[in-house]
């Protein structure tokens, strides 16, 4: 596996929460490797170098999501 990693994030939409060590979970669009963007929801260090495991989503299903979320109880 190639150490080359490269990731950027195009758009930030909002944090979720965020740990006592200022870890946030974001919702983002994040370019992996130079393709397009994805919408992203993972946590984040501080300085956004270091990350989390997280979802990875196309606008297809992140649309998906917002439609099963709009269906919960609340």
């Amino acid at each position: 596996m190639a150490d080359d990693f490269s990731f950027k994030i195009i758009d930030s939409f909002g944090v979720l929460s965020e740990s006592k060590a200022g870890w946030k979970t974001e919702l983002n669009t994040v370019s992996w490797g130079d393709r397009p963007a994805k919408y992203d929801i993972r946590s984040w260090s501080p300085d956004h170098q270091k990350m989390g495991k997280g979802v990875t989503m196309t606008k297809e299903e992140i649309t998906v999501l917002r439609d099963l979320l709009n269906k919960l109880d609340l």
